[in-house]
Protein backbone atom coordinates (compact mmCIF):
# COMPACT_ATOMS: atom_id res chain seq x y z
CA UNK A 1 0.00 0.00 0.00
CA UNK A 2 1.79 3.39 -0.95
CA UNK A 3 2.18 5.83 2.27
CA UNK A 4 0.60 9.49 1.73
CA UNK A 5 3.41 11.68 3.20
CA UNK A 6 2.06 14.37 5.55
CA UNK A 7 1.68 17.61 2.84
CA UNK A 8 1.27 21.33 3.51
CA UNK A 9 -2.23 21.75 1.55
CA UNK A 10 -4.47 21.73 4.37
CA UNK A 11 -2.59 24.60 5.74
CA UNK A 12 -1.89 26.20 2.78
CA UNK A 13 -6.06 26.39 2.06
CA UNK A 14 -6.24 28.56 5.30
CA UNK A 15 -3.19 30.67 5.10
CA UNK A 16 -5.17 33.72 3.57
CA UNK A 17 -6.93 33.98 6.67
CA UNK A 18 -3.91 34.21 9.21
CA UNK A 19 -1.82 31.88 11.00
CA UNK A 20 -2.62 28.22 11.10
CA UNK A 21 -1.77 25.51 13.53
CA UNK A 22 -1.46 21.88 14.11
CA UNK A 23 -2.56 20.24 17.27
CA UNK A 24 -2.14 16.50 18.25
CA UNK A 25 -2.56 14.66 21.68
CA UNK A 26 -0.25 11.58 23.43
CA UNK A 27 -1.71 9.72 25.70
CA UNK A 28 -5.53 9.23 25.81
CA UNK A 29 -5.54 5.34 26.45
CA UNK A 30 -2.69 4.20 29.05
CA UNK A 31 -4.18 3.89 32.61
CA UNK A 32 -1.23 6.44 34.45
CA UNK A 33 0.26 9.70 33.74
CA UNK A 34 -0.83 12.53 32.12
CA UNK A 35 -2.82 13.44 29.08
CA UNK A 36 -0.31 15.84 26.77
CA UNK A 37 -1.12 17.68 23.56
CA UNK A 38 1.31 19.43 21.06
CA UNK A 39 0.98 23.19 18.85
CA UNK A 40 3.02 23.83 16.43
CA UNK A 41 2.86 26.39 13.79
CA UNK A 42 5.27 26.08 10.81
CA UNK A 43 6.48 29.16 8.89
CA UNK A 44 5.16 28.26 5.62
CA UNK A 45 8.69 29.71 4.53
CA UNK A 46 10.19 26.30 6.10
CA UNK A 47 8.00 23.86 4.64
CA UNK A 48 10.95 22.75 2.42
CA UNK A 49 13.28 22.51 5.15
CA UNK A 50 11.46 20.03 7.01
CA UNK A 51 12.76 16.64 8.00
CA UNK A 52 12.07 14.07 5.36
CA UNK A 53 10.98 11.84 8.40
CA UNK A 54 8.27 14.04 9.68
CA UNK A 55 5.50 11.38 9.15
CA UNK A 56 3.29 10.15 11.55
CA UNK A 57 4.96 9.42 14.73
CA UNK A 58 3.72 6.16 15.20
CA UNK A 59 5.55 4.93 12.66
CA UNK A 60 9.15 6.17 14.12
CA UNK A 61 10.92 4.63 16.82
CA UNK A 62 11.52 6.79 19.85
CA UNK A 63 15.23 7.38 18.73
CA UNK A 64 13.70 8.65 15.33
CA UNK A 65 11.42 10.77 16.80
CA UNK A 66 13.78 12.81 18.91
CA UNK A 67 16.29 13.56 15.94
CA UNK A 68 12.85 14.85 14.31
CA UNK A 69 12.13 16.76 17.43
CA UNK A 70 15.88 18.16 17.37
CA UNK A 71 15.86 19.02 13.78
CA UNK A 72 12.18 20.69 14.35
CA UNK A 73 13.77 22.47 17.11
CA UNK A 74 17.02 23.84 15.42
CA UNK A 75 15.01 25.10 12.55
CA UNK A 76 13.28 27.21 14.95
CA UNK A 77 9.96 25.68 14.28
CA UNK A 78 6.95 27.07 17.22
CA UNK A 79 6.21 24.78 19.26
CA UNK A 80 3.95 24.02 22.56
CA UNK A 81 2.95 21.23 24.96
CA UNK A 82 -0.03 21.43 26.86
CA UNK A 83 -0.96 18.60 29.40
CA UNK A 84 -3.64 18.11 31.88
CA UNK A 85 -2.81 15.56 34.76
CA UNK A 86 -4.58 12.42 36.44
CA UNK A 87 -6.54 14.40 38.59
CA UNK A 88 -7.78 16.83 36.01
CA UNK A 89 -8.91 13.12 34.19
CA UNK A 90 -10.22 11.79 36.64
CA UNK A 91 -12.31 14.86 37.35
CA UNK A 92 -13.84 15.94 34.31
CA UNK A 93 -12.79 12.29 32.15
CA UNK A 94 -10.31 11.66 29.25
CA UNK A 95 -12.29 13.34 26.16
CA UNK A 96 -12.48 17.05 28.52
CA UNK A 97 -9.00 16.79 29.57
CA UNK A 98 -7.79 16.49 26.08
CA UNK A 99 -9.55 19.47 25.08
CA UNK A 100 -7.41 20.82 27.70
CA UNK A 101 -4.22 19.39 27.11
CA UNK A 102 -5.24 20.59 23.26
CA UNK A 103 -6.23 24.43 24.53
CA UNK A 104 -3.16 24.91 27.22
CA UNK A 105 -1.16 24.14 24.50
CA UNK A 106 -2.70 26.25 21.91
CA UNK A 107 -2.75 29.46 24.43
CA UNK A 108 0.91 29.11 25.10
CA UNK A 109 1.29 28.66 21.56
CA UNK A 110 -0.15 31.99 21.08
CA UNK A 111 2.03 33.66 23.58
CA UNK A 112 4.81 32.61 21.39
CA UNK A 113 3.61 34.27 18.24
CA UNK A 114 2.46 37.18 19.82
CA UNK A 115 -0.89 36.83 17.07
CA UNK A 116 -3.81 35.53 17.47
CA UNK A 117 -4.41 31.45 16.12
CA UNK A 118 -6.73 31.91 13.15
CA UNK A 119 -6.96 28.21 11.85
CA UNK A 120 -6.44 24.51 14.53
CA UNK A 121 -6.11 21.71 12.49
CA UNK A 122 -6.62 19.07 15.10
CA UNK A 123 -5.72 15.22 14.72
CA UNK A 124 -8.79 13.33 14.46
CA UNK A 125 -13.04 13.60 13.79
CA UNK A 126 -14.26 15.71 16.69
CA UNK A 127 -14.24 19.49 17.29
CA UNK A 128 -12.81 20.01 20.48
CA UNK A 129 -14.22 22.46 23.07
CA UNK A 130 -12.19 25.09 24.34
CA UNK A 131 -13.53 27.38 27.12
CA UNK A 132 -10.95 30.09 27.66
CA UNK A 133 -9.14 30.53 24.52
CA UNK A 134 -10.92 33.66 22.14
CA UNK A 135 -12.61 30.87 19.56
CA UNK A 136 -9.94 30.39 16.40
CA UNK A 137 -12.10 31.29 12.95
CA UNK A 138 -11.22 27.77 12.02
CA UNK A 139 -11.20 24.78 14.05
CA UNK A 140 -10.70 21.72 11.26
CA UNK A 141 -10.75 17.86 12.28
CA UNK A 142 -8.73 15.48 9.86
CA UNK A 143 -9.13 12.40 10.51
CA UNK A 144 -5.60 10.58 10.85
CA UNK A 145 -4.22 13.73 10.38
CA UNK A 146 -1.18 13.26 11.35
CA UNK A 147 -0.59 11.48 8.13
CA UNK A 148 -1.66 14.28 6.36
CA UNK A 149 -0.97 17.32 7.70
CA UNK A 150 2.83 18.40 8.26
CA UNK A 151 1.81 20.83 11.22
CA UNK A 152 -0.55 17.98 13.05
CA UNK A 153 2.17 15.28 11.57
CA UNK A 154 5.07 17.71 13.75
CA UNK A 155 2.08 18.32 17.07
CA UNK A 156 2.46 13.83 17.14
CA UNK A 157 5.94 14.14 17.61
CA UNK A 158 5.87 16.89 20.24
CA UNK A 159 3.18 15.65 21.69
CA UNK A 160 4.28 11.69 22.06
CA UNK A 161 7.89 12.37 22.71
CA UNK A 162 7.07 15.14 25.57
CA UNK A 163 5.14 12.34 27.16
CA UNK A 164 7.38 9.16 27.03
CA UNK A 165 9.97 11.44 28.49
CA UNK A 166 7.50 12.13 31.44
CA UNK A 167 6.79 8.30 31.99
CA UNK A 168 10.20 7.55 31.52
CA UNK A 169 11.22 9.81 34.78
CA UNK A 170 7.96 8.80 36.39
CA UNK A 171 10.12 5.25 36.17
CA UNK A 172 12.66 6.78 38.54
CA UNK A 173 10.10 7.43 41.14
CA UNK A 174 8.56 4.14 40.88
CA UNK A 175 10.74 1.62 38.59
CA UNK A 176 9.23 -1.68 39.90
CA UNK A 177 6.36 -0.48 37.95
CA UNK A 178 8.04 -0.35 34.44
CA UNK A 179 6.70 2.87 33.41
CA UNK A 180 9.61 3.49 31.17
CA UNK A 181 8.93 0.36 29.05
CA UNK A 182 5.16 0.52 28.54
CA UNK A 183 4.70 4.23 29.40
CA UNK A 184 1.46 4.07 31.32
CA UNK A 185 -0.36 1.69 28.73
CA UNK A 186 -2.21 -1.29 29.54
CA UNK A 187 0.48 -4.42 29.13
CA UNK A 188 0.60 -7.69 31.03
CA UNK A 189 3.55 -5.87 32.76
CA UNK A 190 1.68 -3.07 33.75
CA UNK A 191 -1.42 -5.06 34.91
CA UNK A 192 1.07 -7.31 37.05
CA UNK A 193 2.41 -4.76 38.85
CA UNK A 194 -1.10 -3.21 39.68
CA UNK A 195 -2.03 -6.60 40.61
CA UNK A 196 1.00 -6.78 43.35
CA UNK A 197 1.25 -3.03 44.06
CA UNK A 198 -1.82 -1.23 43.68
CA UNK A 199 -2.17 1.89 42.15
CA UNK A 200 0.02 4.80 42.59
CA UNK A 201 -0.68 8.55 42.89
CA UNK A 202 -0.26 8.78 38.82
CA UNK A 203 -2.55 6.21 38.10
CA UNK A 204 -6.23 7.43 36.72
CA UNK A 205 -8.37 5.97 39.15
CA UNK A 206 -11.48 6.62 36.83
CA UNK A 207 -10.01 4.00 34.46
CA UNK A 208 -11.73 0.61 34.52
CA UNK A 209 -8.55 -1.20 35.47
CA UNK A 210 -7.99 0.91 38.40
CA UNK A 211 -11.18 1.52 39.04
CA UNK A 212 -11.71 -2.10 39.88
CA UNK A 213 -8.72 -2.43 42.40
CA UNK A 214 -9.99 0.20 44.42
CA UNK A 215 -13.68 -0.29 44.90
Amino acid sequence: MHHEQPNFLHEQKFLGQGIVVGVDEAGRGPWAGPVMAGAVWIDPELVERLPFALKDSKKLSASKRQQVLTELTKLGLLMAVGHADVEEIDRVNILNATYLAMERACIKLQDKLKSPIKTILVDGNRFPFFKDMTKPKNMVPIVKGDNISLSIAAASIIAKQTRDLFMCELHNLYPEYQFNKHKGYGTKIHQAALDSLGPTAYHRKSFAPIKKLIQ
